[in-house]
């Protein structure tokens, strides 16, 4: 059954997530950090028949939330279980077993609506299993727990700590959220194991490149989103490609945090597009066209999933469960499955992996099929922007129009707003067509993140109408055009050309 848990960040959240997987239930992440309304989404989907919370778990749950749900609070509950025995409850006496569940962990739906992806102990522990081999982890390792426990790369960061019977440094989230105080406690705390998504590691970056303190890192591992590597030239000049390793690991909630391993090297910052590497052994991966055929080497195909990192399912979704998580037509192993990941990919010369965008991430302005993330990606390569993202806003009814988000680097912060707006849509007209040309530009100061440190894009601000380009009138040019100006025109009844 899931537990649900509901605590600050602190020790207590871990000794509570242990308690509940000893007593043969799965764990159910509730950050306090997260909306109020989010977190009763959750718990009115999966229904726990208990709840462990703090002070700060019922204050963002609210009062009304908990009666439907016993509650054992773990600041007042002490004396509860201060008689019971110290020792581990016998998991064979509880008829307990590697393949019942060990957490549920809800991800945003494209619908809106968040789904539970149910993890068995035996996929947690297969991922550290299989992965030993290119890490070598030990008990000397001090890992940091960067990311919310609602958020799946966490698995990583917790169970890797406690796997190998390594340190795990506990992130409050105020120096989470800070760069500077977070690069002072990973050089403070000696971390040797940093999982990033990229969007917080360019932070990151920065504020360690102004620095003169000595971190002791082996590994920063990058997972959760896209990784642009152009991002690590400013690191790759300060350190060695293996002082400490740079590894991208491309993984979804749905097949157990991770699916694929790259180790980076300075030359990757030299190329487009996001390297992620090859399979984790235990996985099985296909690349598939929309009628379930492998697409030729090089093309682009849509990734699907096998193999033992499968979840077992969505909590409470049976139709989903069989429209994502469909027969595997490949393996010839009775009963296996694949997931449909959504995710477009393509295999490079060398054999890797190349990830290119969700298959829904895709906008159609004007007819046009755009992928917003190569227009990011030529915005990155002037040298005024440090950072960017492209979305396709529609402030006006009916009219969605594209806009770009830039972080200028600091030698560039002082240019006019229209200048540096020019001077973008001049470097990108230049690389793309016209009707992947943003509408308007917008300078922040950082991409605003969420509180797993991805992109949060609800939080971009509106351009101001001033922001859009407003094109002066250019005349038809050439006997086509000519004549399908005058057609408009005297069909909307306005001047006629020339005129």
């Amino acid at each position: 059954q899931p537990v649900a848990i509901c605590v600050e960040r602190r020790v207590a959240m871990v000794v509570g997530v242990l308690a509940i997987l000893k007593a043969g239930g799965a764990y159910l992440p509730l950050d306090p950090a997260y909306p109020s309304a989010r977190l009763r989404q959750v718990l009115n989907d999966a229904a726990p028949p208990l709840l462990l919370a703090d002070a700060a778990g019922r204050a963002a749950l609210g009062a009304d939330t908990l009666v439907d749900v016993t509650v054992v609070d773990l600041e007042t509950a002490t004396p509860a279980w201060a008689e019971l025995p110290a020792c581990d409850p016998d998991p064979r006496a509880l008829g307990l077993s590697s393949r019942h569940l060990a957490y549920v962990i809800y991800t945003s739906g494209s619908s809106g609506t968040p789904k539970g992806v149910m993890i068995e102990h035996a996929q947690i522990v297969r991922l550290f299993e299989t992965t030993q081999n290119w890490y070598g982890f030990t008990e000397h390792d001090v890992w940091c727990l960067f990311h919310s426990f609602s958020f799946d790369f966490s698995v990583w960061e917790l169970w890797g700590a406690l796997r190998y019977g390594g340190r795990l440094i506990l992130l409050p989230s105020h120096v989470a959220r800070s760069a500077y105080d977070f690069h002072d406690l990973i050089c403070r705390s000696g971390v040797t194991v940093l999982n990033q998504t990229p969007s917080a590691f360019k932070a990151l970056i920065e504020v360690e490149s102004q620095s003169s303190v000595r971190n002791h890192l082996r590994y920063v591992i990058f997972g959760g989103e896209a990784l642009e590597p152009s991002i690590l030239k400013p690191w790759y000049a300060r350190h060695s490609d293996r002082a400490p390793q740079l590894i991208n690991m491309y993984g979804i909630t749905e097949t157990t945090v991770h699916v694929t391993y790259r180790l980076l090297d300075q030359s990757d910052t030299s190329n487009s597009g996001s390297p992620i590497g090859k399979r984790i052994p235990d996985l099985r991966l296909y690349l598939l066209d929309g009628y379930g055929a492998p697409v030729p080497f090089g093309a682009v195909g849509e990734l699907y999933i096998g193999g033992a990192g499968v979840a077992r399912g969505y909590l409470n979704r049976p139709e989903l469960t069989a429209e994502r998580f469909v027969a595997d037509p490949f393996s010839g192993e009775a009963g296996a499955r694949l997931y449909k990941s959504g995710d477009l990919a393509r295999y490079l010369p060398d054999g890797n992996l190349e990830f290119l965008g969700r298959n829904d991430d895709q906008v159609k302005i004007r007819g046009f099929r755009i992928e917003p993330g190569e227009i990011a990606a030529r915005l990155i390569e002037h040298a005024s922007v440090r950072d960017a993202v492209v979305v396709a806003r529609e402030d006006r009814a009916g009219e969605q129009r594209l806009v770009g988000y830039v972080v200028c680097a600091p030698e560039a912060k002082s240019e006019d707003g229209g200048e540096l707006a020019g001077t973008l849509r001049r470097h990108v007209s230049a690389r793309l067509p016209e009707h992947m040309v943003p509408s308007a530009f917008v300078r922040i100061e950082a991409l605003p993140l969420t509180p797993n440190g991805k992109l949060d894009r609800n939080a971009l601000p509106a351009p101001q109408d001033e922001a859009y380009a407003h094109h002066a009138y250019e005349a038809p040019r050439g006997e086509i055009e000519t004549a399908l100006a005058e057609i408009w025109a005297e069909l909307l009844g306005v001047a006629r050309v020339g005129r």
